[in-house]
């Protein structure tokens, strides 16, 4: 499915369009259970949606985004956050050392609303969608490869992989062999052109006319072009070292491939028992350093996803940090897939 961060919609106030209001926003706030004076990280700052619910509960907000534009739009909250928000430009996998910088030590909550933001779909220049037509690129920070360096570069079987894991499309490798093949006629510079030839391959179902067959090649290409999964699971590991006893891990998703690592990681926090059965003898297990706050995942009911239907594939889970000492993380052991390597990209 295609992910989006999805930021939310527009509604009309006394003063006319009030700003977005982001996806699940009640549920974050009833798992953060934020509280006056408290430190919370707003890992994925995008519109500033959770970030305005955060500051109006009275928290202190440390908002990241690797979005340059995203940083400059948030520049007037700050303005009038009156210091309550502290901005910084980069990726949410290295809060830690964002936090050391600012010479925080320990947080309250961290809040994550992983993918792509409605903002970056929305506008065609940044090629995130083919909605649109614009420039191949994708790249969430606006610096390093872009997706047409990946799809004019990588040969057939590393794009098969990354479009086959990433985009989970069946026919990865038809995909892959054609944009090698046209690539090399032609290297692709925008979305709707590579667009036209997935959907040549690919065609469409008349079960499913509503979804283009381009997408999830764009999704892979998306996902690889920025790490977002390597991302994910890094900074899940920084979260469980930076947030203190009792602080909140809240963690919103848009697609299969990113849930099923939140899924694993707070999983794997929260075992107190190892095996068991004779086929799996008992082992120790470390001390659990997450308990769950939400069981299972957490789904937007029928008129979120009826005012913004974005937000109809977005998933919360949450979890409160323990005394336990923080692990050492392994992303590929919580599902992350070993790809191509591509020098400067995301990952």
């Amino acid at each position: 499915m295609m992910a989006g961060r999805a930021e939310g919609h527009e509604t009309e106030g006394a003063g006319g369009p009030v700003r977005h209001v982001p996806v699940l926003l009640d549920g974050v706030l009833s798992a953060l259970s934020v509280k006056p004076g408290e430190v919370v990280v707003d890992g994925t700052f995008g519109a500033g949606g959770y970030s305005r619910a955060f500051l109006a509960a009275g928290a202190k907000v440390i908002g990241v985004d690797r979005d340059p534009d995203a940083i400059a739009g948030g520049q007037p909250l700050v303005e009038a956050s009156n210091g309550a928000l502290t901005l910084v430009p980069g990726r949410f996998a290295d809060i830690e050392a964002h936090l050391a910088s600012l010479g925080v030590e320990a947080v309250d909550g961290v809040v994550l609303d992983l993918g792509v933001s409605s903002m970056q779909l929305d506008e065609a220049d940044r090629g995130f969608s083919f909605m649109r037509d614009g420039p191949l690129d994708m790249r969430m920070e606006q610096a390093g490869p872009s997706a047409a360096d990946v799809v004019n570069t990588l040969p057939a079987r590393d794009l098969t992989r990354i479009i086959g894991l990433l985009g989970e499309e069946k026919r990865a490798g038809q995909v892959a062999r054609a944009i090698e093949q046209r690539s090399k006629e032609q290297p692709f510079t925008r979305t709707g052109d590579l667009a036209a030839l997935i959907e040549k391959v690919v065609g469409r179902s008349p079960k499913k006319m509503h979804i283009h067959p381009a997408t999830r090649t764009f999704q892979a290409l998306r996902i690889y072009v920025n790490g977002e999964l390597h991302q994910a699971a890094s900074v899940l590991g920084a979260a469980e070292k930076v947030l203190r006893p009792g602080g909140r891990l809240v963690v919103v998703s848009f697609h299969s491939l990113e849930d099923r690592i939140v899924k694993k990681f707070f999983a794997d926090r929260t075992r107190t028992r190892g095996g068991g059965s004779r086929h799996m003898p008992e082992e120790d297990v470390p001390p659990a350093t997450f308990e769950l706050v939400v069981k299972g995942g957490q789904e937007p009911d029928e008129s979120e996803t009826q005012a913004n239907p974005r937000a109809r594939s977005a998933r919360l889970r949450a979890a409160r940090r323990t005394d336990a000492p923080a692990r050492d993380l392994d992303i590929h052991a919580i599902g992350v897939p070993h790809l191509a390597e591509f020098k400067g990209l995301g990952g």
